[in-house]
């Protein structure tokens, strides 16, 4: 191997001093330097402030987002300590916003029980890759400021007035050369702030939004219900089963609270947390839940007759069926799995929750017999639907494995079998599909046909989707399974894109496809594996002139005003405007949505699976109350209707 000429001595070696480490890899600290990382930023000072309430002196918190996109966070706790630090003979205040690793959240006789800060970076790390920040405490009688810039000291602390208040007020404004963009989304900094106020019971949370004078927007939150507010608040559009969620908490070494309700659903959704951590990937708490649950009913079932001594036992996912619910532990060292804080490794925590779920849960039901009996008539039905699903599905793949191809019939398969480079388009209609199939590259590209609407599955199991004669072609052309068989690593394409016409009857279908995917192969939107693709609304023409597409109304105007610059009259321009997929030859269905040098395709995202969950039962369950409304309230914003 050739050696690389260069020298290697003390002088190449780089020491990151202070806080240049983080603008230096700044995704190392805060996730990313996108929007998500932004917002992250905030969620850092507030989190400060949480910690203070865990603690139990922080009653408020109020966030405000101010013209120009400065943040400012104020808390009403015991405010940073202004004292000189020990060991950096700076003050404490100042130590802690510019030095990593630098808290009071380290265990052993700190100043907080339990805290989702574990590293000690957020401050600092803010401070780090902000313009400039600005911090104000109030604390032992007195008011105190000081100030930086990107992560370096402009003014030390300093007493600037007297005060009988505590608190602390930081505010800052994140540094345009290290993030994309400045701009912070309101609903997104709603949401986080509203869970955090779910899982803080009594802690009140203001958000400002003030960029818009003439539009200020603002939300307060304060559940004194704790997490049977929170509970409600995601079944609201849904029926319930038993219509007070139940609830457990203990107190103790780990403090543990839950709260369970049924619907008549068939999805699960269960919320997991660690000092207000959303740890999205669970954990050793999920998993005493799981465990506790599946017990609990089964034992349930057998001492009271449910279950007879010749039938098999529930399974776990015929418990879950129809379940909402939300597990809080504050834990006081916890261990995660990953920088990310997505999955809790300590595996005490196990034992913890499935003992407390174990006594509490078994309680409940002997004092709740009619709730018990209804959610395991519930849970009964889940299990015959699986088993149902389970006979369908070896039908399925019996009467598959007798036919040439096991890939269904309709489908146009790529010649590459490698899923990386591969894709398929599920395509509205045969028309459009011929079209699709004639205009495609044949070496990465297939092509699947579908017709006539296909099955809600928000109100199916399972077993009805089995051998669906609309779905199931979905299913085999993905080739992963679905629900809990389905394998991320056993997909035929790596990109999956729903391609409908720019029409009500394509929205439709498009939600119908991603209603399904959502609920039996959420892994494939979780690893961005599905598309939108954009065909074009408007096609611009005129003679001697090469044809123009537009995707959007204010692409069409654009278009006019660039051509009339040219000295290109609207008058002699012919406008056609696309109703379907079908109006277009193969070329031009290549050239517009197909084509990977000029096509435009949207990556279906889950950044919030508590809003996507909310979202499909509004729009796709059984209650037409809040369906009705949500029609009402965005009627007005509805564009390119066919009426």
């Amino acid at each position: 191997m050739e050696k690389y000429n260069h020298k290697y001595g003390a002088e190449q070696i780089q020491v990151l001093e202070g806080l240049e480490a983080v603008r230096k890899r700044p995704g190392m600290y805060i996730g990313s330097t996108s929007v998500r990382g932004l917002h992250h930023m905030v969620y850092e000072i507030v989190d400060n402030g949480v910690d203070e309430a865990l603690a139990g002196y922080c009653t408020e918190i109020n966030v405000n987002i101010e013209p120009g996109n400065i943040i400012s966070v104020q808390d009403n706790g015991r405010g940073i300590p202004v004292e000189i630090h020990p060991k950096t003979h700076i003050s404490t205040a100042e130590t802690v916003y510019t030095v990593l690793h630098a808290g009071g959240k380290f265990g052993g006789d700190s100043g907080y029980k339990v805290s989702g800060g574990l590293h000690g970076v957020g401050a600092s790390v803010v401070n780090a890759l902000s313009s400039w920040t600005e911090v104000t405490i109030e604390r032992d009688g007195g008011i105190y400021n000081m100030k930086f810039e990107k992560g370096k000291t402009v003014k030390k602390l300093e007493k600037i007035g007297e005060s009988k208040k505590t608190g602390t007020l930081v505010r800052f404004l994140a540094d345009n050369t290290i993030f994309e963009s400045l701009e912070y989304e309101y609903d997104v900094l709603e949401k986080r702030l509203r869970e955090i106020a779910f899982l803080t019971k009594g802690l009140k949370i203001t958000l400002e939004d003030k960029r818009d004078e003439e539009n200020i927007k603002k939300a307060e939150f304060c559940y004194e219900g704790g997490l049977i507010s929170f509970v409600e608040f995601l079944n609201k559009n849904k029926e319930k089963i038993h219509p007070t969620p139940i609830y457990i908490e203990k107190a103790g070494e780990v403090p543990v609270e839950i709260a369970i309700q049924y619907t008549t659903s068939y999805s699960e959704n269960i919320y997991t947390f660690v000092n207000n951590i959303n740890t999205v990937e669970g954990g050793t708490h999920l998993e005493g839940f799981k465990r506790a649950l599946t017990k609990v009913f089964n034992d349930y079932a057998r001492s009271h007759n449910i279950l007879k001594e010749k039938d098999n036992n529930l399974q776990g996912e015929d418990i879950r069926e129809g379940i909402t619910a939300v597990v809080s532990v504050k834990v006081k060292e916890p261990q995660f799995e990953g920088q990310t804080k997505t999955k809790l490794g300590n595996s005490e925590v196990t034992g913890v929750v499935q003992s407390m779920v174990n006594d509490a849960l078994a309680t409940f039901l002997e004092e709740n017999p009619q709730i018990a009996k209804a959610i395991l008539e519930k849970c009964v039905s889940a299990s015959r639907a699986r088993e149902a699903a389970r006979k369908a599905r070896e039908l399925v793949r019996k009467k598959n494995s007798m036919e040439t191809s096991t890939l269904p019939g309709k489908l146009a398969d790529c010649s590459s079998k490698n899923p990386e480079e591969c894709e398929v388009y599920i395509v509205e209609g045969d028309s459009a599909g011929g079209s699709a199939k004639q205009g495609r590259d044949r070496k990465f590209q297939a092509i699947l046909p579908l017709w006539g609407k296909m099955l809600n599955v928000e109100k199916a199991r399972a077993d009805k989707i089995y051998g669906n004669d609309k779905l199931n072609p979905v299913i085999l052309a993905v080739g992963a399974g679905i629900g809990a068989d389905f394998d991320i690593t056993k997909i035929r394409y790596g990109k999956v894109i729903i391609m409908a016409d720019a029409d009500v009857d394509g929205a439709h279908i498009r939600t119908l496809l991603l209603t399904f995917f959502f609920r039996y192969m959420r892994p494939l939107i979780e690893n961005g594996n599905v598309f939108l693709a954009q065909p074009p609304l408007y096609k611009l023409s005129k003679k001697g002139m090469e044809d123009l597409y537009c995707y959007t109304d204010e692409d069409l105007a654009k278009a006019y005003e660039d051509l009339e610059q040219k000295g290109i009259a609207r008058e002699q321009l012919a406008l056609q405007r696309y109703k379907g997929l079908g109006e277009m030859n193969p070329e031009q269905l290549w050239e517009t949505t197909m084509n990977p040098e000029t096509r435009i395709l949207v990556k279906v995202t889950m950044d919030d699976a508590i809003k996507a969950d909310e979202t499909f039962t509004l729009l796709m369950g059984d209650e037409v109350e809040p369906r009705r409304e949500f029609i009402e309230q965005n009627a007005k914003y509805v564009q390119n209707l066919d009426i």
